[in-house]
């Protein structure tokens, strides 16, 4: 019995988790799974070894660019919520947006 409602807990958990923001997988996930997917195309369908090496190492630069940009995404918020405000008013406005 408690085993049920520690899964139906954990169940909650991640769908609220999910409601968010954040995605499973965003377009830059996408587009790396897409990229491995045509490296192994051309490097074992094709036997175009040194294409697929190239179009396989996309997935990486596509994830950190990815990376880089919700990084400077959340250093933006983190500046807006740290600089002083003239006013209540202002400090939750600049919260929201």
């Amino acid at each position: 019995m408690a085993s049920k409602q520690r899964f139906a807990e954990e169940e909650r958990s991640t769908e609220r988790r999910m409601d968010g923001d954040e995605q499973p997988i965003g377009p830059a996930g996408i587009a790396s799974v897409a990229s491995v997917g045509l490296a192994l195309y051309y490097y074992f369908l094709k036997g175009d070894r040194q294409r697929g090496l190239f179009v396989g190492l996309w997935a990486p630069t596509i994830l950190s660019f990815a990376s880089y940009l919700n990084g400077r995404k959340i250093r933006q918020q983190l500046d807006t919520l740290t600089r002083p405000a003239s006013t209540i008013k202002d400090t939750i406005e600049s919260m929201v947006r």
